[in-house]
């Protein structure tokens, strides 16, 4: 007697799906490693002669000097707004990614002969999708990244920063409003409403960064399937290696762009000194004086901080990502049958 066994098709998401996994993931791997983030935006935000010696720039250092003079609450600061940031950046990412990824592949399939499958993208295009749709996600997102720079690192740095043995801290001297609104008031008033916006372009210069993550991400996993494949063993990868191969393709992406994601910081906190017309300094002017102050080392001020929260908070992404995707099919059905139901 045969038997035959279902063939069970591979969960295929709506572009409002496949954004609110990312989102759910995203704020679940920045959460994890938030003290992380903390610590490596102000290894960022300030030149190495504020940070005191060589042995307190590093993320430990820095994780206990904030412990000893603000408490566990100095690892939090601005938590809400990065989680908010997090969510609205990654929702809008994945949500524009999948949608432009499913209209470019619905018009190469248009072209093609009826029934035909459709066609695999290049790695190029691959990464020219993912930077068109981490652009349109940056426009609409990074009011809430630059409040929350601002909060981590203690809104207007210069005039607060503290003198210790251990360097100076950007850490407010006497307890204020750090809230949401308040910081947006602040910054709107400071200047304007374009103010947050500062960083804009820089962010979108940034926005290969996702785009040569998931693009190495997948050219790795290809790679190692392959291998796999050859070598007669299973044809899916075990969740220590999905973790692997998202940390090598995040460090790879953070190696390339990094100096832009040190200068983004400085711009959004503020802490660089104002170009010579009285305004923020750019991207180009922050690395320019960065350069000619500290030399090359100096463009790479915090990478091994920067490296070590975004490969943690990246292969968390990729290893919970498939278990996000049925909550978000799961969450999105209940919302289904709820308004049904009304």
């Amino acid at each position: 007697m045969s038997s035959t066994k279902a063939v069970v098709k591979p969960l295929q998401l709506t572009p409002l799906a496949a954004a609110l996994a990312g989102a759910l993931g995203g704020c679940f791997s920045s959460a994890v490693v938030y003290p992380l983030d903390v610590a490596k935006t102000r290894i960022q935000a300030l030149p190495s002669d504020k940070l005191g010696k060589k042995s307190q720039r590093s993320m430990l250092a820095v994780l206990l000097r904030i412990l000893k003079t603000e408490g566990i609450a100095g690892w939090y600061r601005g938590f809400a707004a990065t989680m908010l940031n997090t969510f609205s950046t990654q929702y809008a990412y994945f949500f524009f990614y999948s949608f432009v990824r499913g209209s470019y592949i619905k018009r190469l399939t248009a072209k093609l002969p009826p029934g035909s499958k459709a066609p695999v993208l290049s790695t190029a295009a691959e990464l020219l999708l993912g930077a068109v749709a981490g652009a349109l996600a940056q426009i609409f997102t990074i009011p809430v990244s630059v409040i929350a720079t601002r909060q981590q690192v203690g809104r207007v740095v210069k005039p607060q920063l503290k003198t210790s043995e251990e360097g100076e801290l950007p850490t407010p001297e006497a307890p204020v409003d750090e809230s949401f609104l308040t910081v947006a008031k602040e910054i709107i008033d400071e200047q304007g409403v374009t103010g947050l916006w500062l960083g804009l372009r820089a962010s979108l210069v940034l926005t290969v960064n996702p785009s040569i993550t998931y693009g190495m991400f997948e050219r790795i996993k290809s790679l190692m399937l392959l291998a796999k494949e050859k070598a007669g063993a299973s044809q899916k990868l075990t969740s220590g290696q999905i973790f692997l191969v998202g940390a090598l393709s995040k460090t790879m992406a953070t190696v390339v762009t990094y100096p832009y994601i040190m200068a983004k910081v400085r711009i959004q906190a503020r802490s660089s000194d104002q170009g010579a017309n009285g305004e923020d300094p750019g991207a180009v002017e922050i690395l320019t004086k960065v350069l000619r102050n500290e030399g090359l080392v100096g463009w790479y001020q915090g990478m091994q901080a920067q490296i070590t929260k975004a490969v943690l908070s990246q292969a968390l992404l990729f290893w919970s990502k498939e278990q996000f995707e049925q909550w978000a099919v799961a969450i999105i059905l209940v919302l289904s049958t709820m308004s049904g139901r009304s």
